[in-house]
């Protein structure tokens, strides 16, 4: 039974993670006053600072694509131990402690981000990544890992 749980567990994790970056690009306008790669609509932001704010979402994605994906792997984990006939106060705290570090750690990310777009962009910084469950901008159980929006 174990063995089918980790990978049914491993989906779901991915499952949830393609989703939600669907969900996050779909919300984003790409037209000419949409949100874009940067600066928010009706901003004057030249074709070099909206490649440096792609440029610098990008890598943010990537260097977060582990920590995000350990978020929804304890969500998981934490919606399991809340299923239990008679769930163990002390399991969930210890589990809503890790999920917390990870949230805490996601923080630091996105704010070091904000600061690099800020210096790319310093009209003010608006696009969002609308990454779901609860991230600032998104729908869900309000995790709040955050998009990088100002």
């Amino acid at each position: 039974m174990k063995k089918i749980r980790i990978p049914l567990m491993l989906l779901l994790a991915l499952t949830l993670t393609l989703g939600l970056t669907a969900a996050s690009y779909a919300q984003r306008g790409m037209g000419p006053k949409g949100m874009g790669p940067g600066c928010g609509p009706g901003m004057n932001i030249t074709p070099e600072q909206a490649g440096q704010i792609f440029d610098m979402r990008q890598k943010f994605m990537n260097e977060t694509a582990d920590l995000r994906k350990q978020m929804v792997m304890k969500q998981a984990e934490m919606a399991a131990l809340w299923k239990a006939e008679t769930p163990d106060q002390n399991l969930i705290r210890a589990k809503q402690k890790e999920m917390n570090a990870l949230r805490d750690q996601m923080q630091e990310k996105k704010l070091a981000f904000k600061m690099q777009a800020r210096q790319v962009c310093p009209q003010g910084f608006m696009g969002g990544m609308g990454m779901g469950m609860g991230l600032g901008c998104g729908m869900g159980p309000g995790m709040g890992m955050g998009g990088p929006g100002l």
